[in-house]
């Protein structure tokens, strides 16, 4: 399973301090407040750094960091990635998962749990998220991700069970 998760990306400058706008990818923001420090990733470079200030601004957080004291010097970290560990994401409500456990799940096809495919994504929709699986013929297919299509969800033993193969044709 991933330890570490993209939490967050890094916008424009806010305000004369330094600080960063900051869109958190799951929505929730309670768990970016609580923040001390953060890897940030830029590129193939990633450096640790302190949190000396947030505060929450609308769906956004504001962040000031430990050496960005300017509009200039925040600008740097314009489009990178804030990374944490997994205690550190968003805490999930049952039923849900990480994005990331999610991907390379074998999917079974009900009920002879022949192995269809796996999943290689999960991407959000017009009308919700959609799973991504490339099929063992080599072929993509994208299949709404709701509880009628899938059960058993099961990172921990690396596979989903889907209801409905006729999808995949």
């Amino acid at each position: 399973m991933t330890e570490r998760f993209i939490i967050g990306l890094a916008g424009a400058p806010f305000g004369l301090k330094g600080f960063v706008k900051v869109r958190s990818l799951s929505g929730e923001i309670d768990h970016l407040l609580k923040l001390q420090s953060v890897i940030v990733r830029q590129g193939e470079k990633e450096q640790l750094l302190k949190i000396e200030e947030s505060e929450a601004s609308g769906s956004a957080v504001i962040m000031r960091f430990a050496g960005i004291d300017s509009p200039e010097a925040a600008k740097t970290l314009g489009g990178a990635q804030l990374l944490a560990d997994r205690e550190q994401a968003s805490p999930l409500a049952a039923g849900e998962f990480y994005i990331e456990d999610l991907k390379g799940l074998a999917v079974l096809a009900d009920p002879d749990n022949e192995i269809a495919g796996h999943i290689t994504d999960i991407v959000e929709g017009g009308g919700g998220y959609l799973a991504e699986i490339r099929l063992t013929s080599g072929e993509s297919r994208l299949v709404p991700f709701r509880r009628e299509f899938f059960s058993g969800i099961n990172p921990e033993n690396g596979r989903v069970i889907l209801q409905n193969t006729w999808i995949l044709e």
